[in-house]
């Protein structure tokens, strides 16, 4: 067996390789309060009602109305009174909003987010909820009963299957960590991959029950501690072990083991000292996580032994690859069908475009028509993400997902697969651009048509397009290109550039056209200036996303049907259309109710400074 020195330098080179995953891991931990809780100390920031009480005079009743009070209330049986309390607290956010008291940014007087704040803040929600209850068994005693019952079980349920269950998620980490070279993110959800996140849970719950109860022992809590700690791994390890399998085998893996584990504990009480000196932060960047780098190693040599023993149950530590790399054998077995495939295609990539042409079509997806070898260049590309996948797992720089004895649950096929990694011609582009920009205007009317009741032709020009839509909708195509393999970044970039179109265009309009404004987020839950607002960002992240990931190439398929003799003349149709109505509405732009009219909080801020 290693000594701890040996362990402890191998936990370091684990914490190098995987150093911001695994510090992340820890972070995540201590946020849940599984562990390490004591090392966010340095950023706890002081409740409401402390920061109140220091403020409120000594001998004076503080009169401020919170959403606790209303919910009192209305437990209480006064529901008129809740209710009252808490139309005031919803009406003095959204005073304080127009009358530009507190971040004009955190809005409240206006649009969905806006509403939904309001609703939960004022303590709305649970009023209704709280009558609903009353109504029904027509006793406030039961529907106190009622409401503390349901809240504990929200909070057991939260704990049950979150909390309770993260050290298996993190020890599973900490364990692909130190035999490879790189972890996914998406080994967070191993568990639902093998559908045996609720059995973890149970697992883990036993754990506790026992504990819990050991510990009103006089040596329970000390010994105990010692004979449960390996239920985490091995639940890590093989998560399909019965909770009760899983206790026995931690206490038959520990039984010689407890006073030594206990002393390697011991080994860290110096960094436990310097956690406390420097308010946490040595431990949230770096002791925590060595110190669960540290015993992964030691689980792995109290497992070698178990197995070389062969202790009861040791036949279920079966998780083989989680501790050693298997061979070129095994790893050709497992993914003989994938790589048969990635030979049979690897000499299939299309040529590579050069020159202007090349520029355009490698970085930014564009080509000037339809270019007859495109379907073999999407079908590469298609390949080429699949085969991104799995080729970290041939080469053994993963976890090899096929190798788990638990089988994975497979994506289902799509009926068609959409390519999202294509390339776009120059006309393809202009319909979709005036597609996107069709849909824009046919939302923004339908909006105003259910909250005013009324059509309105909304935006600048006087045809059924926003150009904004349209060019947003584009941008993220072809300034994006590069991103569409990565969602996440998709997303986030699409959220930025749509930000800055928006706030380009708002201001670009109302500096140009005499200060009238096409529209004004003022009021809003999180805005800037009145310009943009955080629930039209989110919106147009998530139409983004649809846009590369499905609209676009779905449209785009469609498209390519449309012969180029008719699709060219329908393209230059509706553009000689779409630049005259440009070209008129510089000089008589589409304006008036429901269009230019607004009068928000942050024009009369404006004003404010303006005058000053």
């Amino acid at each position: 067996m290693k000594t701890r020195k040996e362990m402890k330098q191998g936990a370091r080179k684990s914490l190098k390789k995987h150093y911001a995953m695994f510090v992340a891991v820890c972070i995540i931990a201590a946020f849940f309060g599984s562990e390490f809780s004591s090392s966010l100390n340095v950023v706890t920031i002081p409740s409401n009602e402390e920061q109140s009480a220091d403020v409120v005079p000594a001998g004076e009743e503080n009169t401020e109305i919170t959403m606790s009070q209303v919910i009192a209330e209305a437990l209480l049986g006064d529901e008129a009174g809740s209710r009252e309390l808490s139309e005031e607290l919803k009406e003095e956010a959204v005073e304080n909003t127009k009358e530009g008291k507190g971040s004009a940014a955190l809005g409240r007087s206006r649009g969905v987010l806006a509403g939904v704040v309001n609703t939960v803040a004022s303590g709305s929600i649970f009023v209704t909820l709280i009558s609903a209850v009353n109504s029904m068994f027509g006793s406030n005693d039961i529907t106190v009963f009622i409401f503390v019952l349901l809240s504990a079980v929200f909070a057991f349920l939260i704990w049950f299957l979150l909390y309770n269950v993260y050290a298996v998620i993190s020890r599973r980490i900490f364990l692909e960590g130190r035999t490879y070279e790189k972890i996914s993110i998406q080994r967070f959800a191993f568990l639902l991959r093998v559908k045996k996140w609720l059995k973890a849970c149970c697992t883990m719950f036993l754990q506790f029950v026992l504990y819990a109860l050991w510990c009103c022992t006089i040596v329970g809590a000390a010994v105990k501690r010692y004979s449960y700690y390996m239920v985490p791994y091995i639940t890590a390890e093989n998560p399909d072990i019965s909770p009760v399998k899983v206790i026995t085998l931690s206490r038959k893996m520990m039984k010689g083991h407890k006073w030594e584990c206990f002393v390697f504990e011991l080994s860290y009480l110096g960094w436990e000292i310097l956690n406390v000196v420097t308010f946490g932060l040595s431990g949230i960047f770096y002791s925590n996580p060595y110190k669960i780098a540290a015993f992964s190693e030691y689980y792995a040599q109290i497992r070698s032994q178990a197995i070389d023993n062969k202790i009861d149950g040791y036949e279920l530590l079966n998780d083989r690859y989680l501790f050693e790399k298997a061979s070129e054998e095994v790893i050709d077995e497992a993914y003989k069908d994938a790589l048969e495939e990635i030979e049979k295609n690897k000499n299939e990539a299309p040529e590579p475009l050069k020159g202007f042409t090349g520029l355009l079509a490698n970085v930014f997806g564009i080509t000037i028509l339809n270019r007859k070898d495109e379907k073999v260049y999407e079908e590469y590309q298609s390949r080429k993400l699949r085969y991104e996948v799995i080729k970290n797992a041939v080469n053994g720089h993963v976890y090899p997902g096929r190798l788990f004895p638990i089988p994975m649950e497979k994506k289902k096929k799509r009926v068609e697969t959409l390519r999202y990694v294509r390339r776009y011609s120059v006309w393809s582009l202009i319909m979709l651009f005036l597609a996107f920009s069709f849909i824009g205007w046919v939302w923004e009317v339908s909006l105003h048509l259910v909250s005013d009741g009324e059509f309105v032709n909304r935006g600048v020009l006087h045809g059924p397009w926003l150009p904004i839509y349209g060019t947003g909708g584009i941008m993220i195509l072809v300034v994006l290109n590069k991103l569409r393999g990565y969602p996440v970044f998709e997303f986030i970039s699409t959220v930025i550039l749509c930000g800055c179109v928006e706030y380009f265009t708002s201001w670009y309009l109302q500096v140009n056209h005499d200060g009238k404004k096409w529209w004004d987020y003022s009021g809003y839950f999180l805005n800037l200036n009145g310009r943009i607002c955080a629930e039209g960002l989110l919106v147009f992240g998530l139409g983004g996303m649809v846009i590369v990931y499905m609209a676009a190439p779905l449209l785009d398929n469609l498209i390519k049907k449309i012969p180029y003799r008719i699709l060219i003349p329908i393209c230059v149709v509706f553009m000689v259309v779409f630049i005259g109505d440009n070209t008129y509405s510089k000089k008589h732009p589409n304006e008036g109710k429901g269009i230019t009219d607004y009068s928000g909080a942050w024009q009369i801020e404006t004003q404010h400074k303006m005058n000053m």
